[in-house]
């Protein structure tokens, strides 16, 4: 193994899907980050970030929604820390159980996820935990890059993807694949940043052309709800280097999204992957190009599938009777 042997994360499949190759007239490639020990993409930067600080590590304190939460509490139990994970009243009682299965001290502080993480600062300080941030810090973006070099390998040389397709929360995921592109020579390659309406922090950035705050998180895609996207994320979608498109779906297209995906890849993803899902699916890919934001041929699409560890059956099915009313 040599250098890796510290990696808490795996490197994933890249899969290409007959179904969304038909409905988008390309071929999609999905980067399943689903099958991630913690169940989505955070593993590699929250994994990276914990290395680097190794050798102080008394215990970590995280805010958040479910999938950071859940990256930094099996990295913690996987170095023999303790960690203390503070998610908001909005958390599904399913991600407290997965927490609390991980060997996590959960804490349910405020409404949203900005409240939450004011409480996991204050117990960094007055506790001597490390703060590992959800989406906001180089170490993140560096860890998360490490896709795109998989994807590059996997595509092999000389072949690159047409667009990058990618569901955008707090921007941390949006900066690591854009780190990522940096380090593969892809920067070229054009990125669909999505968010759900009313979880929507980039695109309101983007539209206003300078960073602001959401008043709530109204979007049943709680993964998605940071009030404020990371100044990163918004910076570069201000720098002309980048192509980056931020187009937002309905809850109810990023739910029809899950279903669908769960149907024809037989893999069940939350609401918040859905997002990015929604392109393909709600035929937003080709209205891209319709308008000239893509080229046509495109070459191939390649999805992340970020994931997610908030979602069950029931849980499903408690959407889809929230969004029918």
């Amino acid at each position: 193994m040599g250098t890796t042997e510290k990696q808490f994360h795996l490197n994933t499949p890249l899969v290409e899907s007959v179904c969304m190759s038909k409905l988008v007239g390309t071929t999609v490639y999905l980067k399943m980050e689903n099958s991630q020990p913690s169940g989505s993409f955070k593993i590699r930067g929250i994994g990276h970030l914990c290395q680097q600080v190794a050798g102080e590590l008394k215990g970590v304190v995280c805010s958040s929604g479910g999938n950071a939460g859940m990256a930094a509490a099996y990295v913690a139990r996987k170095m023999g820390v303790p960690a203390t994970i503070v998610v908001p009243s909005s958390s599904p009682q399913l991600v407290v159980q997965r927490l609390q299965d991980q060997g996590a001290t959960v804490k349910i502080t405020g409404k949203v996820w900005d409240d939450a993480n004011a409480e996991a600062l204050r117990l960094a300080k007055t506790e001597e935990l490390t703060y590992v941030p959800p989406f906001d810090h180089p170490l993140l973006w560096q860890g998360h890059a490490s896709m795109i070099t998989e994807v590059a390998v996997s595509l092999g040389p000389n072949m690159k993807p047409g667009a990058v397709l990618v569901s955008v929360g707090g921007g941390g995921l949006l900066c690591g694949v854009i780190q990522g592109l940096k380090d593969v020579g892809w920067t070229d390659v054009p990125i669909i940043a999505m968010e759900t309406e009313g979880a929507d922090c980039f695109n309101a950035a983007v539209k206003a052309g300078r960073v602001i705050t959401l008043d709530d998180i109204t979007s049943e895609a709680k993964c998605l709800g940071a009030r404020t996207v990371c100044k990163k994320a918004f910076e570069y979608s201000q720098c002309s280097d980048f192509t980056i498109i931020s187009e937002l779906v309905t809850d109810q297209q990023a739910l029809l999204a899950v279903e669908t995906f769960l149907d024809e890849e037989r893999v069940l993803v939350e609401m918040a992957c859905g997002a990015a899902l929604a392109a393909v699916y709600s035929g937003l890919i080709q209205r891209l190009q319709g308008e000239g934001r893509l080229p046509t041929p495109l070459g191939s699409l390649l999805v992340i599938v970020c994931g997610g560890s908030s979602i069950d059956m029931k849980q499903l099915t408690h959407l889809k009777l929230k969004l029918q009313t």
